[in-house]
């Protein structure tokens, strides 16, 4: 049955010809759905726009801006991260009913980043990376022996769309799963085998695992969650990897394990200071510790969501506007905005 909504979808940044194509071709045949792609792109366009939207997409936009948007029933934030948007609609949804989407396009990525992080940091592929270009030949295990992934306790900190990818992309090297999700439940399709863990079970769940893998929103109940007290429980051989964010795992606590070797090594992507003042050799580290100076961790630039132009990492955007344009409200990736996530 042919819809007869109309529904006008306001994008609120410079989409680029080829992602528009891909919109448009994808959501072709829908009768009544209008896309506006601002051109040229100014606050005062999207102030005229807004007025007319049904759904607005868009990563930091302006209050004023989505405070315009009278008709806006949903709103797609397109990729990971809506801590910035919590207050503003809590605010709203009190005279309102405004469904905030967290988008999930690059999960898939951020999966495949921590995933190569982790073999990166076990089989020393940087050093040995660099003693080549040096013309450093076959250095052989006399110096970063490779330590096998095989028979370790892998523990997942939040089972969302990213950990469950990394599970599934990890099957296959015989390692053991544990999983500590807010409830400590998982679908009943899992194995019984894999170990579960509540929030209540943090402890418990921190020393039966060698790596610990963090891909958890973050919330006021998260920020901080992995301090000193929590690493400690890790083993001197544990391996942490935080694809979360920064302010998840305490700096401090973090650094000095490495640096005094309580913990095996660590793979970053998500840091501390996301302004870092350049040094007087116009270095820039996004850190308050010499994180640099370790010999024990990998270090990414937040950069796990990488390849933007994959356009798959739209798809749920079109299936969420599909539905919405059916008349359906069962969404893809809804925040609760009680949880923050």
């Amino acid at each position: 049955m042919i819809s007869t909504n109309i529904t006008t979808v306001l994008f609120t940044w410079e989409v680029n010809e080829r992602l528009k194509s891909y919109l448009q071709e994808n959501l072709v045949g829908l009768q009544g759905l209008n896309l506006l792609f601002p051109s040229p792109l100014s606050d005062e366009e999207l102030l005229r726009l807004a007025p007319t939207a049904d759904i607005v997409i868009g990563w930091r936009v302006k209050d004023e801006i989505k405070l315009a948007a009278e008709k806006m029933k949903l709103f797609i934030n397109p990729g990971t991260g809506i801590k910035h948007h919590i207050d503003f609609f809590r605010k709203l949804n009190q005279s309102r009913n405004v469904t905030l989407i967290n988008g999930h396009g690059n999960s898939y990525f951020t999966a495949q980043h921590a995933v190569a992080m982790l073999l990166t940091l076990l089989n020393k592929i940087i050093p040995h990376h660099n003693w080549m270009k040096q013309g450093k030949w076959r250095r052989g295990d006399s110096d970063a022996i490779s330590i096998p992934l095989r028979d370790k306790r892998i523990g997942l900190l939040g089972y969302g769309n990213i950990n469950s990818k990394v599970h599934r992309f990890l099957e296959g090297f015989d390692v053991n799963f544990s999983i500590l999700k807010k409830t400590g439940k998982l679908p009943k399709s899992h194995s019984k085998s894999i170990k579960t863990f509540s929030n209540e079970q943090m402890a418990e769940f921190l020393e039966s695992i060698d790596v610990l893998i963090v891909a958890v929103p973050e919330t006021t109940e998260t920020m901080g969650m992995i301090g000193k007290e929590e690493i400690q429980l890790l083993s001197p051989n544990g391996i942490l990897v935080n694809v979360s964010r920064g302010s998840v795992v305490d700096e401090k606590s973090l650094y000095e394990a490495l640096h005094q070797n309580n913990l095996l090594g660590a793979a970053i992507d998500v840091w501390y200071e996301y302004s870092p003042t350049e040094d007087e050799e116009g270095a820039k580290f996004p850190f308050h510790y010499p994180f640099n100076t370790l010999d024990n961790v990998i270090l990414s630039p937040h950069r796990a969501a990488s390849p933007f132009s994959d356009l798959r990492r739209w798809d749920e955007v079109i299936e969420n506007i599909k539905r919405h344009h059916a008349g359906r409200t069962e969404y893809l990736n809804v925040v609760e905005l009680d949880r923050e996530y």
